[in-house]
C-alpha cells in the first residue's frame, strides 16, 4: 500500500521590538533595511530570525515596498529585496515571505489545501487602492479558493489613534468601506484592519484572524507616528511539510 503524499501547513511569525542588537531609536530588534539603521545590525537581527525560525537567512524573501498594488509569484530565494512590489506569492515550500510594518497592516494569507501562501503590506495607500484583492487573484491562479483561505492581519495602528484630516477618511471608507472611525479623541481616524476584514470576508475568505495589538499604543511594538525614526517590525509566512 502507499502512502499518501505529505501535505503542507502554513507557519507564521509575528517580531516584537525585543531581542535585537539595534542601538536607539532602533532598540532593539529592527529588521528593516532602509530606516537609518546600522546595515550590521539588520543583518545580524535578521540571522536572529532565521534562526528562530529555523530556516536558513538566504530562505527569506524581503520586498522592496512602496505602497503600490504590485503582486509578486516568488519561485524561490532571492539575494536582495523583490523591487517595487507590496505582496509576495509563492507555493515553494521553506521559503519565508516576509513584510514590514511599523504602523501599516501586515497580511499573511493562505491556503494549506492548495499549497500557496502570501505576505502582503497594506498601509493606507495599499489598502485604499485594492493590494488585497490583486493578492487574492494571483493565489487563486495558483490553485488558491477564497473559501479555503485563512488570513491572519498582524498588528498595526488602531482606530482608536490613527487620526487622520476627514477628508482623508472619506476618501479611504469610499474604497474601503468600514474603514471610517472615531479616535478616542473623537476625531477622524481609519481602522484599517476593520476595512479590511470586511473586504476579505466579502471576497469569500474563510477566516479571518487578528492581532489586536495597536502599533502606537504597545511600547513593544514599532510604530512611525509615535516614534519616527525608528524600525520595523516582519510578519513572516511560509509553508513546511506536515506528513500527517
Amino acid at each position: 500500500m502507499t502512502a499518501p503524499s505529505p501535505g503542507v501547513r502554513a507557519r507564521r511569525v509575528v517580531t516584537t521590538r525585543t531581542g535585537g542588537v539595534s542601538a536607539p531609536p532602533y532598540d532593539s530588534f529592527n529588521l528593516g533595511d532602509h530606516v537609518g539603521d546600522d546595515p550590521a545590525a539588520v543583518a545580524a537581527n535578521r540571522q536572529r530570525l532565521a534562526a528562530v525560525v529555523g530556516l536558513p537567512p538566504e530562505r527569506f524573501v524581503w520586498m522592496e515596498q512602496i505602497h503600490s498594488r504590485n503582486v509578486t509569484v516568488v519561485e524561490g530565494p532571492v539575494t536582495e529585496p523583490v523591487p517595487a512590489t507590496d505582496a509576495l506569492v509563492t507555493t515553494v515550500t521553506g521559503l519565508a515571505l516576509a513584510t514590514l510594518s511599523a504602523d501599516c497592516v501586515s497580511v499573511l494569507l493562505s491556503d494549506e489545501e492548495a499549497g500557496v501562501v502570501a505576505a502582503v503590506h497594506a498601509g493606507r495607500i495599499g489598502a485604499r487602492i485594492g493590494i488585497v484583492p490583486r493578492v487574492l487573484d494571483a493565489m487563486i491562479e495558483l490553485g488558491a479558493r477564497a473559501d479555503r483561505i485563512g488570513a491572519f492581519l498582524g498588528p498595526a495602528a488602531s482606530g482608536r489613534r490613527y487620526e487622520v484630516p476627514a477628508a482623508m477618511r472619506d476618501d479611504v471608507e469610499a474604497h474601503l468601506p468600514g474603514s471610517a472611525t472615531r479616535t478616542v479623541e473623537g476625531t477622524a481616524g481609519l481602522d484599517l484592519r476593520a476595512g479590511l476584514r470586511r473586504q476579505l470576508l466579502d471576497h469569500g475568505v474563510a477566516a479571518v484572524a487578528e492581532d489586536p495589538r495597536c502599533t502606537i499604543e504597545d511600547p513593544t511594538l514599532f510604530s512611525h507616528r509615535r516614534d519616527a525614526p525608528t524600525g520595523r517590525l516582519a510578519s513572516v509566512i511560509w509553508l513546511e511539510e506536515d506528513p500527517q
